[in-house]
């Protein structure tokens, strides 16, 4: 047994699902890792054209080495996501649904965000994401990467699982990437391992069960609901599978894989669940388990048809002049207002009424006395008509931006200017007769010097 690896894993590895032990070891020993992104579809560059595909995910992108993201503009500008390649077999799963027409999806433990840019990347433009995370310092860098993707049909929730049950029957979809014991990440993360205990496992174990017991209401009859974990433990995989069927009327959902990928389908020993595991020495990514079901009970409520609040018309036409699309509608939002689908409007009052939201669509900004102030995230959208004023940065000049130092744009045109690399949003500055005002939020600034 391995000095690095807990022995009682390696034993239950070994005894439970025949693991090749000396390949797994030495894929851990070896150190070995893989840098894999994957690209937005509504931000497309052609940067990664040559770079290798992840089998599973159609822009998911395999890289040689890995660069300094944070000294790439195109990674603040939302064009790409860093995500490990595993985790991307959840496309496979969201395509047992019916993705080309709306659809309600809830992604439950969503921070930091990759899985729910994966979702907004498949979804036709009128589905609704409701992306939640209940530990609520979490929630910051899940809204600012969900603002990155641009995506529209967005909602960002700070709330406990079981808030979920005012929503009956009301998701098509529900993702529950769930809290673990982590042990698919030990190659990654060494340190991990120090953590890891059969206790832990256990108590991981109960934690996922009181989750998904928790939102489960919120899934409609037919509905299907996806849930992964980053353990090799059979008790936070297989089991709970098996726990779900003992509790609830599920039926597995078998997903398609080739045999080239390297992962392996497992049967649940109770409920002969199809199960998926990721092993490093056997794919490219990390360590990473998904299951699938569908349910056969529950109920689909009619959504309740609300009352938009009264808008200031002068706010609304201001508003409008900025932007492009004639298919969105202005809600109410903090001290401001944000953009969402018009097909979506019924629906984002409802999760105002029913959970606390952070984020809602793109919110556009606010007032000063009759002057409107453009947000970030207006600034990030893909809304923006081509009369707003834009001003392309080369890379030290995108870079200089970003830290928020000074600019000196000769000739740059008065008013909101929209800063951009490549064609693509990083935020809002305001030029000045005599200098630039960097709108950048100061939260997002980076901090490295770049030679």
């Amino acid at each position: 047994m391995s000095n690095r690896l807990p022995s009682a894993l390696l034993r239950a590895l070994i005894e439970e699902h025949g693991i090749e032990e000396r390949s797994f070891l030495d894929e851990h020993e070896n150190n070995v890792q893989l840098t894999s992104i994957r690209l937005n579809p509504l931000k497309k560059t052609d940067k990664f054209n040559a770079e290798e595909q992840v089998p599973w995910c159609k822009n998911g992108r395999y890289l040689k080495e890995r660069p300094s993201f944070i000294g790439d503009p195109l990674f603040h500008a939302g064009c790409y996501y860093v995500q490990e390649a595993s985790s991307m077999f959840l496309e496979r799963a969201l395509e047992q649904a019916d993705l080309s027409v709306p659809v309600k999806v809830l992604d439950l433990c969503a921070a930091p965000g990759g899985k729910s840019t994966l979702i907004a990347s498949l979804l036709h433009p009128e589905s609704l994401l409701v992306s939640n995370e209940i530990i609520k310092s979490r929630v910051p860098v899940l809204s600012d990467n969900l603002t990155k993707w641009g995506a529209l049909n967005c909602a960002v929730s700070n709330n406990d699982p079981r808030d979920f049950g005012r929503l009956e029957g009301y998701f098509d979809i529900m993702v529950v990437d769930a809290p673990c014991s982590g042990s698919g990440m030990f190659r990654k993360d060494p340190a991990a391992i120090n953590e890891w205990s059969e206790n832990n496992v256990q108590l991981c174990s109960e934690r996922q069960q009181r989750i998904l017991a928790d939102a489960y209401p919120a899934l409609k009859e037919g509905g299907l609901l996806i849930y992964s974990t980053c353990s090799y433990s059979s008790e936070e995989n297989e089991q709970i599978a098996d726990w779900l069927c003992d509790t609830y009327k599920l039926s597995s959902v078998r997903l398609p894989i080739e045999a080239s990928w390297g992962i392996e389908e497992t049967v649940s020993e109770k409920h002969a669940c199809y199960g998926y595991r990721f092993y490093p020495h056997k794919v490219k990514g990390e360590g990473f388990f998904i299951t699938c079901f569908r349910k056969q009970d529950g109920i689909e409520k009619d959504t309740p048809q609300l009352k938009l609040p009264k808008l200031n018309q002068n706010d609304v036409l201001a508003i409008e002049k900025w932007i492009a699309s004639e298919t969105l509608s202005l809600i109410p939002a903090k001290d401001g207002y944000c953009l969402i689908p018009s097909s979506l409007k019924n629906d984002i009052l409802l999760l105002q009424s029913k959970l606390y939201l952070k984020k809602s669509g793109v919110y556009a900004g606010k007032f000063a006395g009759k002057d409107f102030i453009p947000d970030q995230e207006l600034a990030q959208s893909n809304v923006l008509n081509n009369t707003v004023s834009r001003i392309g940065l080369a890379k030290e000049e995108a870079l200089k931006y970003l830290r928020k130092d000074t600019l000196l744009i000769p000739d740059a045109k008065t008013g909101w200017a929209l800063m951009c690399y490549e064609g693509f949003g990083l935020g809002w500055a305001k030029v000045l007769p005599n200098r630039i005002n960097n709108y950048y939020p100061k939260e997002l600034r980076i901090l490295k010097e770049f030679n």
